[in-house]
């Protein structure tokens, strides 16, 4: 790929718009942070709830970045291939598409077994997991916010065999892993806007994420990033009402069956 002369490589590429698409991304949720009739919790309630500092978390953040790029570089060194660029302009839009869709759905797969464990061991949530449930009340920059050995198996070797299973290319992976960067930060926003795509494709949204944050959906929807399916297939969907705050906002509520779980 070739950018006013000067010429880059898909593989740099795939390592490092995804990490930009983050910062980029979650910059403009926070710009729209002070929306707070679209907010699924007061600032109030991020300021006092939350038991990490912002700081602490972009550190976090930046911390699993770099090991993510490392893991990519190593990733593209091994599996290279410098005829596969031309090909994915020969290739039908339709071959793409499938690939995308078996990224999806591995990604989704290892995810939520690797979420779901996390849970369930009271050691690994304990010393690994409950770093990231520090963000009782999610925002769009803290969705990576993990510790490191969760960052490295849960989204980094997640990533991984998403790109080997698919058979992806170098340059696929860079539109792939920036619609999941995406997609996962836009899960962890803290908002629900009008007119928001993904909240219009995808069952896994914001409100349903907040659910699980909260300590009655601690045990429900580990489902991430794309679907639901999972959860809805082994009895672990939390159903919610998304309702109107009097103060402003929303407030994404299980269903009264769950309450009483």
């Amino acid at each position: 790929m070739e950018i006013r002369g000067l010429e880059i490589s898909d593989e740099l590429m795939g390592t490092f718009v995804p990490i930009v698409m983050y910062w980029v991304y979650s910059g403009i949720y926070m710009m729209l942070g002070g929306m707070d009739n679209y907010r699924l919790h007061s600032r109030k309630d991020e300021d006092e709830k939350n038991l990490v500092a912002k700081k602490d978390v972009v550190k976090g953040v930046l911390l699993q970045q770099a090991v993510q790029a490392v893991v990519a570089t190593l990733l593209f060194a091994a599996t290279g291939n410098d005829g596969e660029a031309e090909g994915d302009q020969q290739r039908p839009l339709v071959d793409l598409a499938k690939q995308f869709f078996i990224a999806m759905v591995a990604l989704d797969t290892w995810q939520y077994f690797m979420h779901r464990y996390m849970h369930q061991n009271k050691f690994l949530y304990k010393h690994i997991h409950s770093q990231h449930h520090r963000l009782v009340v999610p925002y769009a920059y803290g969705a990576l916010y993990n510790h490191p050995l969760e960052g490295l198996i849960l989204d980094t070797v997640g990533g991984a065999l998403a790109f080997l299973l698919s058979g992806m290319s170098p340059r696929a992976s860079i539109f792939f892993f920036s619609f999941a960067t995406m997609k996962t930060v836009d899960d962890h926003c803290g908002l629900w806007l009008p007119g928001n795509l993904f909240h219009i494709f995808f069952r896994n949204n914001s409100a349903y994420h907040d659910i699980h944050h909260q300590l009655h959906g601690t045990k429900y929807n580990f489902s991430q990033p794309f679907f639901v399916t999972w959860d809805r297939i082994l009895g672990t969907y939390m159903p919610y009402t998304l309702e109107k705050r009097v103060d402003g906002g929303f407030e994404a509520r299980p269903t009264k069956d769950y309450k009483e779980d």
